[in-house]
C-alpha cells in the first residue's frame, strides 16, 4: 500500500493544485519512483489511498498497467491518518501481511527484503519497520532499535521511522475504517508487548517534507 492521502500542508503552495505524491523530482512524480521500484522487486499488486485532489492521482496513474503493476484505489472523503487509511483499505489488502510505503518519501530501499520480512509476520509479531539515521529535522528520532532487532519505545539505538514497514492485518484490529487514527499509538502499544521488529534502511532516503527538500532532491537526481 502506498499512502497518498495527506494534504501536504508544509509543501504549500505547491500542494494547493497538485497532490504531494505527484510532485516531481528528477523528472517523475515521487509516487512513480516507488511504483517502479516495487515493480522491479516483483511487487505488482498495489493499493493507493487518496483524499486531497485524489482524482488527479487516479488520472495520472490509471490501473498501473503502463508500470507493469495492478493498482486499486482506496478513496477517503477526508484524510483518515495512517492507521485509519490502512484500516479503510484492509478489504483490498486481504488477510496476509503487506507492505506500506509513505508516498511522500524518496528512497532506494530493498523492497524485496522488506517483502521477505513481511512473510515472517503473524498476529503476534505483527510489524516490521525500516529505520534510518536521524535527519536534521528529527534529531531525537522516533524509536529505538535493539541489537536483536526489536523496536522499542525507549531502548536501543535511537533512529527515525522511514515511513516504510510491513504489517499483519491483526495490528489494525479494532481500528475504525471511517475515523482518523494515527499509526504511532498502535505501534507503541505493540512495542510494549514485544510485537515489533525492525532493521536499518541502508541506502538513500529523503523525507520530502518541504519545497526546499524537494528542490534539493530534484537537483541531485538531475545532476550528471
Amino acid at each position: 500500500m502506498i499512502l497518498a492521502a495527506g494534504r501536504g500542508e508544509r509543501m504549500r503552495p505547491l500542494t494547493d493544485t497538485c497532490p504531494k505524491p505527484l510532485l516531481e523530482a528528477g523528472g517523475k512524480p515521487l509516487i512513480v519512483w516507488h511504483i517502479e521500484r516495487l515493480a522491479a522487486a516483483g511487487i505488482v499488486d498495489l493499493v493507493i489511498n487518496h483524499a486531497h485532489l485524489g482524482r488527479m492521482i487516479e488520472d495520472a496513474l490509471g490501473d498501473g498497467a503502463r508500470f507493469g503493476v495492478r493498482i486499486r484505489y482506496s478513496p477517503e472523503g477526508s484524510a483518515l491518518e495512517t492507521a485509519g487509511g490502512i484500516a479503510r483499505a484492509l478489504p483490498l489488502l486481504g488477510d496476509a501481511p503487506f507492505l506500506v510505503v509513505n508516498g511522500d518519501v524518496f528512497c532506494d530501499a530493498d523492497f524485496a527484503g522488506l517483502r521477505r520480512a513481511a512473510d515472517e509476520l503473524n498476529p503476534v509479531r505483527c510489524a516490521h519497520l525500516l529505520l534510518v539515521p536521524n535527519p536534521a529535522h528529527n534529531p531525537d528520532g522516533d524509536f529505538g532499535l535493539t541489537p536483536d532487532g526489536q523496536v522499542r519505545e525507549d531502548e536501543g539505538e535511537r533512529l527515525t521511522f522511514s515511513g516504510l514497514g510491513a504489517y499483519h492485518p491483526a495490528l489494525f484490529a479494532g481500528v475504525s475504517p471511517d475515523a482518523p487514527a494515527k499509526l504511532a499509538p498502535l505501534l507503541r502499544a505493540a512495542m510494549a508487548r514485544n510485537r515489533v521488529t525492525g532493521a536499518r534502511l541502508f541506502g538513500r532516503w529523503v523525507d520530502v517534507g518541504t519545497p526546499e527538500r524537494l528542490h534539493e532532491l530534484d537537483a541531485s537526481l538531475r545532476a550528471p
